[in-house]
């Protein structure tokens, strides 16, 4: 029988549930004001590591800047990269607070999850940032993101890093959409790197335009789903290159042992891999802030909110 604490954990999610399908009718807590209860137990999450700065752009000045959003229920972001490089990328993407049913249907229909349309999570953001951190080792190189969401690590790989090609792939033919929307309103950064969108599943058995013509595969919190592991790590494989250097790079959370059962399947086909939990002094000094209340960050824990780097080679 599950103690006070996991039926309370459990009421919880079951009112952020009831929220996101009928976002008319009210919570009962804190109506008028914060749910502190609620963002307890959500793992969605408003918070980040704070490193690469964002606002909303308003919508004229979103179509100045040449980003149309998709939609009524989008919303155009505008993320600020550290400099030296200053770059400005506009996203356009989702705004809501409550789910769209027909959402579940395409899921439903590409065998698919729809974290991608839900917000960008935390370890794309680190992701993106180490790939600013790093980006020499981008320079003339074929890149493609996995499970990219709306884009952002592909997008800053494109703008700042001299890679020769920037693939952005997504399984849910939704978020390509977007994915589209922000290449065609960033292309002015790219200079003389090839930037397309892709519709790739990870369980597609027809790859051969694409088969092992990869250097470096990017990817953040794509561990999550177990049933999705074993076609990941076939992905992986597939698009590696046979010949030079190549890699994937991962960010993701423990998240119990989801990924210690992926990385398992990583070790069962073939390849190898390496887990760091201290790869960025900035990032993991959030990291311990977080875990000692010095900032605040409703619900953080290691297992589920702190992403390790995963490198997986041939």
């Amino acid at each position: 029988m599950a103690d006070d604490g996991d039926l309370s954990k459990a009421s919880l999610r079951w009112k952020i549930l009831r929220k996101a399908l009928d976002p008319r009718r009210p919570l009962p807590l804190c109506q008028n004001g914060p749910q502190p209860d609620l963002e307890r137990v959500s793992r969605r999450t408003a918070c980040g590591f704070n490193l690469i700065s964002f606002e909303v752009v308003a919508g004229d000045d979103a179509k100045i800047h040449g980003a149309d959003s998709v939609g009524a229920r989008d919303v155009t972001v505008c993320y600020k990269l550290p400099a030296p490089r200053s770059t400005e990328l506009l996203l356009t993407q989702r705004q809501e607070n409550h789910a769209d049913l027909r959402d579940f249907d395409v899921c439903n229909q590409y065998n698919i999850d729809n974290t991608g349309l839900v917000c960008p999570w935390p370890s794309e953001e680190v992701l993106a940032y180490f790939c600013l951190s790093h980006s020499d080792m981008f320079r003339s190189r074929r890149v493609i993101e996995l499970g990219s969401g709306y884009g952002l690590a592909g997008l800053v790989i494109a703008a700042a890093t001299e890679a020769s090609e920037v693939v952005i792939s997504d399984g849910n033919p939704q978020v390509v959409n977007y994915i589209q929307s922000n290449i065609d309103a960033n292309s002015h950064h790219f200079s003389g790197t090839e930037v397309s969108p892709m519709m790739l599943h990870w369980s597609q058995s027809d790859i051969s335009g694409v088969s092992n013509s990869f250097d470096i595969i990017i990817a953040s919190d794509c561990t999550f789903f177990k049933e999705f592991h074993s076609d990941l790590a076939n992905i992986i494989k597939c698009l590696l290159k046979n010949q030079g250097p190549s890699e994937a790079i991962l960010f993701s959370p423990k998240r119990g042992n989801s990924l210690d059962k992926f990385l398992d399947i990583v070790r069962k086909s073939g390849l190898s891999f390496s887990v760091t939990e201290n790869y960025n002094e900035k990032v993991f000094r959030q990291h311990c802030d977080f875990l000692n209340g010095n900032v605040s960050w409703p619900g953080y824990e290691k297992d589920h909110c702190y992403p390790l780097l995963i490198r997986i080679t041939r």
